[in-house]
């Protein structure tokens, strides 16, 4: 616990100016951005009497070993910057609000020569148009099956618009009339993104023009007595009041508004936010998050403005924001918020009418979550910390493990050897700290080696990043160690393998442990603890004990260590079957220097297959576009040199199967793999 006075500025090195300011703690790492109106009298705040400072800001101050700050010349401009500082760095100790789930939205891809309708979820992509959010898929889905009778625009995927087109027909939505069919040309593209925009003003509220239209044509087929077109124009009719009734209206005068409420207790606070187009809610969505720091209910409205409006530019702003307590200042914040509209934005509390009425209900439903959100979390908090506390006291730690790292090894049969590590705080996933190792020390099949590599690696980066921030410094580097350069990510931040576990796992008996902790060893590392998981007794190992850990089967110790180990396992196997299937997919294609994926698939397409490239000569090489007769000379010396894979054999019949399956040799297995999830994909390789 680190005493504030030991990071105090000096007297007079606090500027009088607005600012931006950050804690770092003692392994450099940023756990609290904030903003002033004045640095000098904010700062100042923190280093008052430990005892007369809130409990969270006390941790906080405590916990910190360094401040620095920033000058801007503007409120607005702190605003932003911090913004920015608080997504990249993810501080501990700052407000970070959660999705209670996963909204999808209703989206047009307007981005596209022909704009699709469809469920989207996750980062908003440049170009989509999108409407909501909803509380559940099938709620979009009855919508737009009620919208394309009027508005038959595009759904499919890129897949099947594609198989269209080359047969001429499409799918049955295009013969039911629930799609104009571009695929097959009974629209042209312009009519078609024609079509995209009148759904997309549809959605955004402008609701009245349309049915108006449908009913004056309705009538004029009526006159006329095209009865049968005037009663589909009445069912459209209907479609469209049916889709509107799904909102109900709320706000008489057509206001285009966002309303948000705060449920708040001393330790967690709950945010929802109602979306109303054209006087309707159109969409609506919550927020949880832990009060680890000191704020009013203004702190934490202005908090989930930033997060709500932090990406968003253009009409995603509304002209009008309801909330149940300003910011202070509000000027600054108004000021950001007309910046990302491009026109006047109005923040204010409603206090009397419909608009008051409706906060009332998203009040109601901001406590109802906040409710629902503990209840849920009460007994899974206590298990996690009963869990941890198992934990210290069975391997005779100091204190509970809040960060635990896991290492995995994982080959076939000594090829494609990799290596994972994920990361638990507190006893949950940190999915955007798993990292994936190659080893490439040796070759072969050796899980004690490869441990000892693995460990040896991630903490030469942790001792390095130690030396760069200058948190520990003696002498030079030691061989073989990374430069500051190799500690970047592709954006130039600091990777996070700077942050020590409290307690390393590995997956595997004694003689991992053993290698395990040797490699912290040679490091110089020993404040570090090691154990190790075996999987047929589940017992647990540590370093110099002739005889393991047997935790009680009901543990929940032992529950935590087996996800531990479970969850690295399954991100390391998932890894070498990438690697595998890369390799087993590999083409002499693939050794030809400066031929691109393009021109790979048009030799592919040309001739149908490697087998038939490998046998022609230069001259027909030649006639593919884009190659020269350079090239088709290097082509055709690598594929001479690559030795042709054996013959595939059906096992069923005996047959022998030519290699017709463009794009690969014969012999290649086919084994499917799955793409990973999205914390794999994350994971860096190493």
């Amino acid at each position: 616990m680190a005493d504030p006075s030991s990071y105090r500025p000096k007297p007079g090195e606090i500027p009088d100016s607005p600012g931006v300011y950050k804690f770092r703690d003692e392994h450099h790492r940023v756990i609290y951005v904030g903003k002033a109106k004045s640095l000098r009298q904010r700062l100042a705040s923190y280093f008052q009497d430990l005892a007369g400072l809130h409990p969270r800001t006390r941790t906080m101050v405590t916990t910190a070993a360094s401040v620095e700050w920033t000058v801007v010349s503007t409120e607005v401009e702190a605003l932003q910057l911090e913004y920015s500082w608080i997504k990249e760095y993810d501080p501990r100790f700052n407000v970070k609000y959660r999705d209670d789930k996963s909204y999808p939205y209703l989206a047009v891809t307007m981005n596209e020569e022909f704009p699709r309708v469809q469920v989207m979820r996750g980062h908003k992509r440049k170009g989509v148009r999108y409407f909501g959010p909803y509380g559940h898929a099938w709620a979009i889905r009855d919508t737009v099956d009620l919208l394309l009778r009027v508005f038959p625009v595009r759904t499919c995927s890129a897949g099947v618009f594609k198989n269209a087109a080359r047969t001429g027909r499409p799918c049955l939505l295009g013969y039911i009339g629930k799609c104009s069919a571009p695929c097959v040309e009974r629209v042209s593209a312009e009519e078609h993104r024609e079509l995209a925009e009148e759904f997309c003003d549809f959605m955004a509220g402008r609701t009245g023009t349309y049915i108006r239209r449908l009913e004056r044509q309705m009538t004029d087929a009526a006159e006329e007595m095209e009865y049968e077109r005037a009663a589909r124009l009445r069912d459209d009719i209907g479609a469209l009041k049916k889709a509107m009734e799904k909102n109900a209206v709320v706000l008489a005068d057509a206001t285009d508004a966002d309303l948000i409420a705060v449920a708040e207790d001393e330790l967690e606070a709950a945010v929802q936010i109602f979306h109303v187009r054209g006087g309707r809610v159109r969409g609506q969505r919550g927020w949880v998050t832990d009060k680890v720091e000191a704020v009013t209910t203004a702190d934490l409205v202005e908090h989930a403005l930033q997060q709500l409006y932090g990406e968003e530019t253009g009409d995603s702003v509304p002209k009008e924001v309801l909330v149940p307590a300003l910011p202070d200042p509000v000027e600054p914040v108004q000021e950001w918020l007309t910046g990302r509209r491009g026109s006047i934005v109005s923040l204010r509390i409603p206090q009397r009418g419909d608009k008051k009425s409706l906060m009332e209900t998203v009040q109601r439903n901001a406590q109802q979550s906040l409710a629902l959100h503990k209840t849920k979390r009460a007994s899974d908090l206590t298990t996690r910390s009963r869990a941890l506390e198992e934990i210290a006291e069975a391997l005779d730690l100091d204190s509970a493990p809040l960060r635990i790292e896991c290492y995995d090894i994982s080959h076939l049969q000594g090829d494609d050897v990799v290596a994972s590590m994920v990361v638990f705080e507190d006893g949950l996933q940190r999915k955007s700290e798993y990292r994936r190792f190659q080893i490439k020390g040796f070759e072969g099949q050796d899980d004690v080696r490869s441990m000892h590599e693995v460990i040896t690696r991630r903490f030469r980066r942790y001792l390095s990043e130690k030396e760069r921030t200058g948190e520990w410094a003696d002498g030079e580097l030691k061989d073989g160690e990374p430069k500051d350069g190799e500690l970047k990510d592709d954006e130039g931040r600091p990777k996070r393998f700077a942050y020590p576990p409290q307690l390393v796992v590995v997956d595997g008996g004694q003689p991992q442990v053993a290698a395990a902790k040797k490699a912290l060893d040679e490091l110089g590392i020993d404040d570090i603890a090691v154990c190790g998981l075996a999987k047929r007794l589940e017992e647990v190992w540590l370093p110099d004990d002739g005889d393991p850990v047997v935790l009680p089967r009901t543990s929940e110790g032992l529950y935590l260590l087996q996800r531990v180990r479970d969850e690295a396992h399954r991100f390391a196997i998932t890894y070498q079957r990438t690697k595998r299937a890369k390799r087993f997919r590999a083409s002499p294609l693939d050794d030809v220097a400066g031929l691109g994926e393009t021109r790979k698939q048009a030799l592919i397409k040309h001739f149908g297959s490697v087998k038939k490239l490998r046998s022609a000569t230069i001259d027909q090489i030649c006639e593919v576009p884009g190659i020269g007769r350079k090239t088709a000379e290097t082509i055709a010396v690598a594929l001479a040199q690559a030795a042709p894979a054996a013959p595939a054999v059906n096992t069923a019949t005996g047959e022998i199967m030519e290699d017709e399956e463009p794009g690969t040799t014969a012999g290649s297995s086919q084994e499917p793999v799955s793409a990973g999830t999205s914390d794999e994909r994350r994971g860096q390789e190493t």
